[in-house]
């Protein structure tokens, strides 16, 4: 299981252990809070293509799924 503080989420970098569409490397480009400082939504984005995805922050804990940083 992933370590995540949710205040230090904002342009982190993921690296996907399957990846999607030949994309491997993404940014956390958007992260928007409530007033309490819950996350209501994250966004990822594509190192290579630029796409982005909107993802349940909670789904980046899972490690047979991401892993932080880029590898």
């Amino acid at each position: 299981m992933n370590q995540i503080n949710p205040a230090k989420l904002h342009h982190s970098k993921w690296t996907a252990v399957t990846p999607m569409n030949r994309e491997k490397h993404f940014l956390i480009s958007e992260v928007e809070y409530e007033e309490d400082g819950t996350i209501i939504s994250c966004t990822l984005e594509s190192v290579l293509s630029k796409n982005e995805y909107s993802i349940d922050w909670i789904e980046l804990k899972n490690a047979e799924k991401w892993v932080q940083g880029w590898k």
